[in-house]
């Protein structure tokens, strides 16, 4: 049982974001990587039973990078089926998790909620709620992983 939290982050919120999920999933003993979407390999990409993605939002929508590689690699690693969760942080209007659920649906993935939205600097309490949500995903992953056997 394998997840993988992929962000791109401008300021540090999305990675803190991201670390916080990682540490919720790890708390129930599936294997996680909490990765920067620039190291992300497409073979870690098809191993994960889920995929959790982050940006941060730039002019109502995600960072182009993030959705550069939503369109080809992550369409690439035939992640149909797949658990998907989005979030972010956000300055101003915070479309870029939506944006991404949307994505991740239209790919067949299933998606967690809530889709993460944080304004500015995640709070501890925000942190706790990334937390809880790397904790829906782990216990979503061990559920899969018993119905398949």
């Amino acid at each position: 049982m394998k997840a993988i939290v992929v962000y791109l982050s401008t300021s540090g919120n999305t990675k803190a974001m991201a670390e916080a999920i990682g540490n919720g999933i790890e708390s129930k003993n599936v294997d996680v990587q909490v990765i920067s979407f620039y190291d992300v390999k497409l073979d870690e990409l098809k191993e994960a039973e889920a995929i959790a993605v982050g940006s941060s939002t730039f002019y109502y929508k995600m960072l182009l990078p993030m959705e550069k590689f939503m369109d080809e690699t992550l369409v690439a690693s035939n992640p149909q089926g797949k658990i998907g969760a989005a979030f972010g942080s956000y300055g101003w209007s915070g479309e870029a998790p939506i944006l991404i659920a949307e994505k991740m649906r239209e790919m067949g993935m299933t998606v967690m909620d809530p889709v993460l939205r944080i304004l500015h600097k995640p709070t501890d309490k925000d942190l706790q709620e990334c937390k809880r949500l790397g904790i829906d995903i782990a216990e979503k992953v061990k559920h899969k992983g018993t119905k398949a056997e």
